[in-house]
């Protein structure tokens, strides 16, 4: 694995000074408060969308399989009285399965921790040690909540590393988020995307090895103002790392699914998540990366009043 970057030095900074791949923003009305976390699990809070106070610690994971190793892609939710961190923990030191000619594929597992504030401490919301959230025998990272006619889903991603075709699927949980009702269901694969394209025909390789596959990435349902029913996903495309959009012709998380043609922003850019400012403006915040540069958040003006989200311009506040 690659080095871990050096903690940040705590204090107040602009969105651009800040590196972060998956960013995620979670608007608090409570507090009139934006929360700012993703890869790496720390928080930023601003009240502006400017100017950034961090990064904080919010996480505790003592007595559990998580302890000390990396989380990837933490999201906050807000549901019912709790606040909820959805993140994606690895343990490359348990391997789940061994594919010949290719990769050993480690543990990874998006898991709920669980607050009363949206600061934190998140705890795990199953203590066990050895509690996984999906089966055991899966790669899944970059699990996210929805919500849809009174059942909350975990939609995430059956890593590309195990299938070769990466997958988005979904699984019901229970009313207290505690256990999966049902076993996961395949929403899409990554080469159903014209634009998503295999890794070794862009000469990209992951871990250092050429290993052909097709990538899924960082789902986030949606619903433009029409109803329609979107999400937001990644892959790789023609100028690298690429958002794209899949929409749901019943209306449903069942679909079914058809992606669009093209990238929503295919210039190594990705991971987006959509968000209300307190004034009701949807935003895209999204991370890009420049030639041989670090991943920072960016953040965009979308329009959705139709049936399909479009793509403006740069936000600036």
């Amino acid at each position: 694995m690659p080095p871990r970057r050096p903690e940040p030095t705590f204090g107040t900074v602009s969105l651009d000074e800040i590196s972060m791949s998956d960013p995620f923003i979670y608007p608090d009305e409570k507090s009139r408060t934006y929360y700012l976390t993703g890869t790496g699990g720390r928080l930023y809070k601003s009240k502006d969308l400017r100017m950034w106070t961090g990064p904080y610690r919010i996480i505790d994971l003592e007595g559990t399989w998580m302890d000390g190793h990396f989380v990837a892609a933490a999201e906050i939710h807000h549901i019912g009285d709790k606040y909820y961190l959805a993140g994606t923990w690895n343990d490359h030191g348990h391997l789940i399965e061994n594919v010949p000619r290719r990769y050993n594929v480690p543990t990874n597992q998006t898991q709920l921790l669980v607050a009363d504030s949206p600061e934190g401490p998140f705890e795990p919301l199953v203590p066990e040690y050895d509690f996984c959230l999906g089966p055991g025998d899966w790669d899944i990272i970059d699990g996210t909540l929805y919500q849809e006619d009174g059942t909350t889903y975990m939609v995430f991603v059956h890593e590309w590393t195990q299938l070769i075709d990466g997958t988005m699927a979904y699984m019901p949980l229970s009313k207290d988020l505690t256990h999966r009702t049902a076993e996961p269901t395949t929403i899409f694969r990554a080469s159903e995307a014209p634009w998503s394209k295999e890794m070794n025909s862009i000469g990209e390789a992951t871990f250092g090895l050429k290993m052909p596959g097709w990538v899924t990435d960082g789902p986030q349902l949606f619903r433009t103002q029409t109803g329609r029913l979107g999400m937001l996903w990644s892959s790789w495309g023609e100028h690298r790392y690429a958002q794209g959009v899949a929409y749901s012709t019943s209306g449903s998380i069942k679909g079914p699914w058809i992606q669009e043609k093209e990238a929503l922003k295919g210039d190594n850019s990705g991971h987006g998540m959509l968000f209300r400012t307190f004034e009701g403006k949807r935003l895209l915040i999204i991370h890009h990366a420049e030639p041989r540069g670090r991943r920072k958040p960016q953040i965009w003006d979308v329009d959705d009043s139709g049936d399909k989200l479009v793509l403006k311009d740069r936000y600036r506040d």
